[in-house]
């Protein structure tokens, strides 16, 4: 007969590495649990001895004579020497003294209740009768105790005042002796009365408790730091003091605690975003060095996330003026803990753009740019830009924008104009978007096979064989980001961007977000799609004559209008002289006082419009424009007057022919209109540069210098020439430098007086040098003579009083 064959199939290597695996664990489990029930019925028997022990010292017989005496409530501990000299054996009866003998022969004396003199073996004797045992339990007499009354507030009603009591609860003396010991601490703390500390005594038992928790704090902190992957677990630790409950320090040891956490995040986070592991992964076997790398990634992405979580909820406890059942904090105390972990959230959005949850940091973050406190929305705008300038890539800032322009939308438009103006800070670079990415990043096609025996020898075949092979390996040796990449996001991050600003000019041209949108507009102008320039430049013109905008948002018009102009526009054939016309009308309404509103988006227009755009503007629109400019430094503050004179000289380089103004013959005929508002028709060649010459006695130095270089022609060399440091600068630029905003002169004017303050003038320097010689000589006599001797004096004097006294006598 065949044996019969085993059909079991064998199992595969990785299914017995699985299995047994398996089966270890819960070998282990199965230990684990034996010996914890093995120690807790050691335990227990540990404990039914020492009862049983103390309970047999601390028994005392109760006499029947006095029943109204109390039982003692505790046990009462006493050694076994007391026992025998408060009890000797002589008082015992022989009964009694046998019974003891006899239970202290048997093994289970000590583990059996001497509470009844049961015998050991009494339950497996059936046949006895309960009566018969209940019998042999000694009798003992306990009177109830008296219920203790707790005297409550008295309630009144139709009938009177009604007394109102309650039983005080009574404390079972039947419990376990380790509960009694673990009550007994608590029932002393509640029995002590408070004791009431004075304010100064207050304040140094909370800087103790401050320098306490704030060595805790430190303590952790440094662990982690000097161990991340091995002392990940204390991150919990010092994540769980965020929920520190003692009021005195509570709301100081959670704001050391969220700035400490997110100091610890930005130094031991990893510089890529950590992903979860697939089943296939979790499965494999690897190294330990593996593995201690994923456990601590898994726990720190876990306890960041929950971090998160904590300031998250911190924020909307404030906001929503939430006060906790604690109530440890109160509520004023709330914003301080909120601005700070508002200030971690801001820190964290920018030092990880990398790292995980970074779009949960966003979405919280962009509400709060439009919070109603001025000090949260400046952190949260501040740390938006920060972003924005940092990002080279992009991803974070597209993240961004999405998020903004969502939140306008869904706002309708009523949000904080800081919000759109953060777009201002994107880096994105002219020459990057200004073309279409397949003309930028055209991929380098190599010679075929063809191509080359038909144009190269054979050696030269080589050398581009070999030149070939190494451009493919530095391609995939490069690690920077491909321009590719960073232009579509570049692209798409401007699509939103003026998607959120056409709807704005489109829909809420009265908005207070319009001074921003038309500022966004001119700084991308030049990005936009040909397509949507006349579209523009019509809302633009309408928005201008509508008069319903102020006068700077107007210059932002014109200023936009010729940033479009001055891009792809060039192509285009438009003469916007309604936009001259508009800015040579409104000139004269330069706000002239310390403000200096509008300045510096004139000097910008007056760049665009002129400068750049030379070649299409007329010799007698430049006339007219250097004219009303020299008109309109005579009314402004110096610093203005600097940068509009410094934008004329350089118009007076660019159109070499408007020297004319400098002389008093007139051009052609015509008188000069200064009234008119076309600069083409103002007849501007007729007049002169008279303001110069007022300009000249200007009180501020740097004044006087630019209007004597004007009326010498704006010379590049000679003595009239101005200096690098004036020559070199922008009209802006020299507009910021020469700013008079702290109210100080600048440049601060020179004293009259040459010499040094410090030095005292002396009374010798009015005299003239004979008299001071004479006086040297007279002190230096005086200096060398011999001591004075007033005897002598005194004896002359004598004398002559008494030739004076005698004709005197004579006569009477």
């Amino acid at each position: 007969m065949k044996a019969r064959r085993n059909k079991k199939q064998v199992p595969s290597f990785r299914k017995l590495l699985k299995t047994s695996k398996v089966k270890l664990e819960n070998k282990l489990k199965n230990k684990q649990f034996k010996q914890q029930s093995t120690l807790k019925k050691y335990r227990k028997e540990q404990r039914k001895l020492r009862q049983a022990v103390k309970d047999a010292v601390s028994k005392k017989p109760i006499p029947l004579e006095d029943p109204k005496e109390k039982r003692p409530g505790k046990r009462i501990e006493r050694e076994e020497e007391e026992e025998e000299e408060a009890l000797p054996l002589d008082m015992m009866d022989e009964d009694d003294l046998q019974l003891m003998k006899d239970l202290g022969q048997r093994a289970s004396f000590l583990t059996r209740d001497l509470s009844s003199s049961e015998p050991v073996h009494a339950r497996k004797r059936k046949h006895e009768h309960v009566i018969d045992k209940y019998e042999k339990i000694p009798r003992t007499l306990q009177t109830a105790p008296e219920k203790e009354l707790i005297h409550l507030l008295p309630i009144k009603d139709k009938s009177g005042i009604i007394p109102q009591t309650r039983e005080k609860p009574v404390i079972d003396s039947n419990q376990d002796e380790e509960d009694q010991e673990e009550m007994e601490p608590e029932e002393e703390i509640i029995e002590e009365p408070i004791k009431e500390l004075t304010l100064e005594e207050h304040l140094i038992e909370r800087k103790k408790k401050l320098q306490e928790k704030k060595m805790r704090i430190a303590a952790l902190a440094s662990a982690i730091l000097s161990d991340p992957e091995s002392n990940i677990k204390k991150l919990k630790e010092l994540r769980s003091m965020l929920m520190e409950q003692d009021p005195d320090v509570a709301v100081t040891v959670r704001k050391l605690v969220i700035v400490s956490l997110m100091e610890l995040f930005k130094d031991i986070t990893p510089s890529y975003k950590i992903r979860p592991l697939t089943e296939a992964e979790k499965s494999t076997k690897i190294r330990k060095e593996t593995q201690k790398l994923r456990e601590f990634e898994e726990g720190l992405v876990s306890q960041y996330k929950f971090y998160l979580e904590n300031l998250e909820q911190i924020v909307k406890d404030w906001k929503q003026r939430k006060l906790k059942k604690s109530n440890v904090v109160s509520l004023k105390a709330y914003k301080g803990l909120a601005e700070v972990a508002v200030k971690s959230l801001c820190e964290l959005l920018v030092a990880l753009p990398h790292f995980n949850f970074h779009n949960n940091i966003i979405v919280l973050i962009v509400p709060l740019m439009n919070d109603m406190s001025k000090l949260v929305s400046e952190m949260c705008c501040e740390a938006v830009k920060k972003l924005f300038k940092q990002d080279k890539l992009g991803q974070a800032s597209l993240g961004v924008i999405k998020v903004i322009s969502g939140f306008v939308k869904g706002r309708n438009y009523e949000v904080r104009p800081e919000m759109l103006k953060t777009f201002l800070c994107l880096r994105i670079k002219e020459v990057e978007v200004k073309k279409d990415t397949e003309d930028i990043n055209k991929q380098k096609k190599f010679m075929t096979f063809k191509e080359k025996r038909k144009t190269l020898s054979r050696m030269q075949r080589k050398w581009k064989k070999a030149e070939e092979k190494l451009e493919r390996e530095l391609r995939e040796a490069e690690a920077s980001e491909s321009t590719e990449k960073k232009l579509k996001l570049h692209t798409e991050t401007l699509n939103i961007v003026f998607v959120t600003y056409f709807r704005i000019l489109k829909k809420a041209q009265r908005s207070p977000l319009l001074p921003a949108v038309l500022e966004g507009l001119a700084k991308f102008a030049h990005l936009i799609n040909v397509e949507f320039f006349d579209d523009l430049l019509v809302v633009l013109h309408s928005l201008i004559e509508s008069g319903d905008l102020s006068y700077q948002e107007s210059l932002h018009c014109v200023q936009t209008a010729f940033h479009v102009l001055s891009g792809q526009g060039d192509v285009l054939n438009i003469d916007p002289m309604k936009f001259y016309t508009h800015l040579y009308k409104t000139l004269f309404k330069l706000h002239a006082g310390a403000t200096n509103e509008g300045v510096e988006i004139v000097l910008q227009c007056l760049d665009v419009m002129l400068t750049k755009r030379r070649k299409q503007v007329s010799q007698q629109r430049a006339l007219a424009f250097i004219k009303r400019l020299c008109t309109l430094a005579l009314h402004v503050l110096p610093n203005s007057s600097i940068g509009i004179l410094a934008t004329n000289r350089i118009l007076m380089h660019t159109f070499p022919k408007t020297d004319l103004l400098l002389d008093n013959e007139s051009q052609g005929s015509g008188v000069f209109l200064p009234e008119l508002d076309e600069p083409e028709y103002c007849n501007a060649q007729n007049t002169a540069l008279w303001e110069l010459h007022a300009l000249r006695r200007h009180y501020h130095p740097i004044v006087q210098r630019f209007a004597a270089h004007l009326i010498a022609g704006a010379p590049s060399e000679g003595s009239e020439a101005l200096k690098p440091e004036l020559s070199r600068r922008s009209p802006a630029e020299l507009f910021e430098a020469y700013s008079m905003a702290a109210m100080t002169f600048n440049p601060p004017v020179e004293s009259s007086n040459s010499k040094r303050k410090d030095k005292v003038l002396q009374g010798d320097s009015f005299l003239s040098e004979e008299i001071s010689q004479l006086i040297k000589r007279h002190c230096s006599e005086v200096a060398t003579q011999s001591p004075l001797d007033f005897t002598k004096y005194l004896e002359t004097s004598v004398r002559s009083w008494h030739t004076s006294s005698k004709p005197s006598e004579s006569l009477e």
